[in-house]
């Protein structure tokens, strides 16, 4: 499948302003099925502001089409069925079971006079593997370190098997062997037809696992490529202001930060 041939997620001619600032401004991105699309930038770039409107939880100026249908225009259970957003935090409030978490997933398919599905049961069992929370599957999500939380919503997302998939910062509290595993699960069910978009800090993380890699500063997109032509080291130090070594491995080429300019 070529990823450009089949858009599932538009965003067009987004705006949102906060006083007198623009968080986003005028911003078009397309999130195509079976592409992995890494999203980086500054800290205030306006990266998670453009992906809560992409998910269809902040509104905005512009539109934003699933399969051509305003996500305006669709039921919330029929949108929470398209689109599976993870937020940045993971946070729990309930000291509730972690299987019983990872089941919320489901939800959006839920009949509320029905029990759990055989279908429902097999996309719980797939994402608790998939995470690697089977380990801890009966405990409750409060005894968790914050690294364990982290691949527990993770799995939650997951369950919901929706066709577009957002998650901001996924990586963020997990050890670096999750890390890689997280990012290696991202990109192979964004391969499996997923339109898979993720905010990524770690630049090398982007280089080595994104199809395409979109990079906004201050409200815009200034990046839309190949994560080579996206992440130059000219632009990089441009925008995220380091210096960066390429450095060519057998994986592919990894950026090592240098120094701060």
């Amino acid at each position: 499948m070529k990823p450009n041939e089949n858009p599932r997620l538009v965003a067009t001619d987004v705006t949102v302003t906060r006083g007198t600032r623009r968080i986003v401004d005028t911003t078009s991105l397309t999130l195509n099925a079976g592409e992995f699309t890494i999203l980086a930038g500054p800290n205030g770039a306006g990266k998670t502001t453009l992906a809560r409107v992409m998910a269809g939880v902040m509104r905005a100026e512009g539109s934003v089409t699933f399969d051509g249908t305003n996500l305006r225009d669709l039921a919330p259970r029929v949108r929470a069925r398209a689109i599976s957003y993870l937020p940045q935090g993971h946070e729990f409030h309930w000291p509730m079971r972690v299987d019983s978490i990872v089941a919320l997933g489901r939800e959006p398919h839920a009949d509320p006079f029905s029990q759990t599905s055989i279908k429902d049961r097999i996309a719980i069992e797939r994402a608790i593997e998939a995470t690697e929370v089977r380990e801890f599957s009966s405990r409750l999500i409060t005894t968790l370190s914050g690294g364990e939380r982290a691949r527990v919503a993770i799995a939650r997302a997951l369950a919901t098997e929706a066709s577009v998939l957002i998650a901001d910062e996924p990586t963020a509290s997990l050890d670096e062997r999750h890390q890689l595993i997280v990012m290696d699960l991202l990109q192979r069910i964004a391969h499996s037809g997923t339109a898979v978009l993720a905010i990524i800090h770690d630049l090398a993380l982007a280089m080595r696992f994104a199809d395409r890699v979109v990079v906004m500063n201050e409200g815009r997109i200034v990046a839309n490529d190949t994560p080579s032509l996206a992440l130059t080291p000219d632009r990089i130090a441009e925008i995220f202001g380091i210096s960066v070594n390429r450095v060519e491995t057998p994986d592919g080429p990894l950026l090592l930060p240098s120094r701060a300019l």
